[in-house]
């Protein structure tokens, strides 16, 4: 692939490091085709879910990949799309050993923490936690460097139980531009992450108002 028409933004050595996805169905699987595009190499799919018709239409899966798990059918679309070696694995991340930069695409606040706790907190190993957020029109992106006591501070107050999150009903739980938008955001922190840029640990755009709220700016790397 030729990325001359990026290499002043983020040129691609400089992505030359493992990226994990946990949850590859509405935030997993576009960011995955984002970062695959944008120039990471190596990217790891953890799912235990399959394709169902009802993922088509705020997902990037296709029709033909209907019934297969979603980290084997993604994987062999981002091989189409870009030059990247990619594992899927299908199985939920909690508790295994992780490197690299760490993105959380799950849908349920239980699964967050499990991710956070089993795998990411206090690891070393793990620079950088994108932890990516969706409802019906608002996405969220918290970004945290995983052994510094301040980033541990603030994100473990933005964990909550499931019974405490707001559900929306179920015809109004997602749409495909709050996809793409979220897959932008957290695509922009890896990019800043990779060229030692200030990331932001905490910003919500809501497509409602039009309204990107920022939580100021970290720096990692």
């Amino acid at each position: 692939m030729d990325y001359w028409r990026q290499s002043d933004l983020v040129p691609p050595d400089d992505l030359d490091f493992q990226v994990t996805i946990a949850g590859v169905g509405g935030i997993g699987s576009p960011v995955a085709l984002a970062l695959a595009k944008m120039g990471c190499r190596r990217i790891t799919l953890y799912d235990p879910d399959f394709v169902e018709p009802h993922n088509l239409p705020n997902q990037m899966y296709r029709l033909r990949d209907v019934g297969r798990p979603k980290v084997e059918a993604l994987a062999d679309m981002l091989r189409d799309f870009a030059t990247v070696e990619v594992q899927p694995i299908q199985e939920a991340l909690s508790e295994q050993r992780l490197t690299g930069v760490v993105i959380s695409g799950v849908d349920s606040m239980a699964s967050r923490e499990s991710i956070w706790k089993g795998s990411v907190r206090y690891r070393a190993s793990v620079p950088l936690y994108v932890d990516a957020r969706m409802g019906a029109q608002v996405c969220r992106v918290l970004t945290v460097r995983p052994a510094d006591p301040d980033d541990i501070r603030r994100y473990e107050g933005t964990l909550y139980s499931d019974s405490e999150a707001t559900e929306d009903p179920c015809t109004a739980q997602a749409i495909i531009y709050t996809t793409l938008g979220v897959a932008s955001l957290v695509a922009n922190q890896v990019k800043r992450y990779a060229l030692a840029e200030p990331c932001d640990p905490d910003l919500i755009f809501d497509y409602v108002t039009l309204s990107l709220l920022s939580g100021g700016e970290v720096n990692v790397g």
